[in-house]
């Protein structure tokens, strides 16, 4: 669904006109269970500085901004009956399920509990955060390209304040046509020091999932996958791509993750390596990535912990609201082959490499609004055949402004 920006000026207008509210709404006590509604609207506006390609979705039509409304996301959560709870969330934009799953917790311990139904899955600490309070517009791009996501499944998690252990065994999206093929995960996570305004985390995550996504088999290209990475701009054309890999059977990726909190400030950092192994004679590949970003509070709050994942806290002054600057680099590689550049020949995947910086200035306003803007410099490569013969640079710029709403 597209915006002018004139409709993007009406639903802010119409944002800021509402009355404040709590981060949900409590509806009623049905069948013994604590029901409530959550919500979240976000939209976004992104300007190019185009180098080579234009990264407007909609190119060739030779405008270089972009603007969308990205969620629409309605949740339904229940406490209750009992030791249970229970979550059905869709995203009217997307036109998917969100969670959707009923959980146990043993003894009513939020840290020991089993999980069915479609959930996210335990391997990436940014994934796993909750989306609207993203650091940055953008998530990191081995949390878009390499992460897992919802699935439906079964998951275990059994741990303290400081540490915990999950095991999930997933198949595909609740949503049909999405994205299949079933396999496991595993995390585990540690904070040696978890204390008000004073965290250390470190945790390491391991998925292995079958390349279900269905080549043909009188072509002999077997199950195949892909991997992709937008500019940091998730509404723009992509600039790193390794195509389909065909002949594909397993993935696995293994993430590293680690987390610093001291008053203020924040520094968080994810490492992924993501091996495909194929069949029929044809090399396995293996791609990395990882980022590194610091955050400030500059109006002085602190974050939380919990599960292994940091937690936001409201502004302590609604109405000056909660200011956040914050600076990352970011960094993947999707080549796993060399490329000739006297005859054209390749070997193995030359889907590219991308770095990117990413500054940042976010305003949480009162408990419901939330504003970020975006600076991203790109430094990409990639290999193109053909008559060329030889590695190409594209190095865009962008500038991204979000609206959020939620409740």
């Amino acid at each position: 669904m597209k915006l002018s920006r004139s409709t993007l000026s009406v639903a802010l207008l119409a944002a800021l006109a509402a009355p404040a509210a709590h981060a949900e709404v409590a509806l009623d006590v049905i069948g013994n269970s604590e029901v409530s509604f959550e919500g979240l609207v976000q939209a976004d506006f992104y300007s190019y500085g185009n180098d080579l390609k234009n990264l407007n979705v909609d190119a060739p039509d030779g405008s270089d901004s972009d603007n969308e409304l990205r969620r629409a996301e309605l949740v339904l959560k229940g406490k209750g009956p009992g030791n249970f709870e229970w979550v059905l969330g869709y995203d009217a934009k997307d036109d998917k399920f969100l969670d959707v799953n009923v959980k146990y917790k043993f003894g009513n311990n939020a840290n020991h509990f089993i999980q069915v139904g479609q959930f996210k899955q335990p391997n990436s600490m940014e994934e796993l955060s909750s989306t609207k309070n993203n650091d940055f517009i953008a998530k990191g791009s081995i949390t878009n390209t390499f992460g897992v996501a919802r699935r439906v499944g079964v998951g275990y998690y059994y741990g303290d304040v400081n540490w915990g252990v999950n095991a999930t065994y997933f198949s595909r999206e609740l949503t049909r046509n999405r994205k299949h093929g079933n396999g496991f995960g595993l995390r585990g996570t540690w904070a040696p020091i978890n204390e008000t305004g004073n965290i250390l985390h470190f945790g390491l995550s391991h998925m292995d999932y079958d390349a279900d996504l269905g080549g043909t088999a009188a072509l002999n290209t077997g199950d195949i996958v892909s991997f992709s990475a937008r500019p940091l701009a998730d509404i723009s054309q992509t600039l790193v791509s390794t195509g389909n890999i065909t002949r594909s059977d397993r993935v696995a990726t293994t993430g590293f993750e680690g987390l610093w909190v001291r008053g203020p400030f924040k520094l968080q950092g994810e490492y992924m390596k993501t091996s495909v192994q194929r069949y029929g004679g044809s090399p396995d590949v293996d791609f990395d990535g990882g980022y590194i970003s610091g955050l400030w509070n500059i109006t002085g709050e602190s974050w939380g912990y919990k599960s292994g994942t940091p937690t936001t806290p409201l502004p302590d002054n609604p109405g000056l609201g909660m200011w956040q600057v914050g600076l990352r680099y970011d960094t993947i590689d999707l080549n796993d082959g060399t490329g000739n550049t006297t005859t054209g020949a390749t070997t193995g995947v030359l889907g590219g490499e991308q770095d990117a910086w990413t500054v940042g200035v976010n305003w949480y306003w009162r408990s419901n609004f939330k504003f970020m803007l975006n600076y991203v410099k790109v430094d990409s490569s990639k290999w193109v055949g053909g008559t060329t013969r030889r590695y190409v640079d594209d190095n865009p710029n962008i500038t991204e402004v979000r609206m959020q709403f939620y409740w």
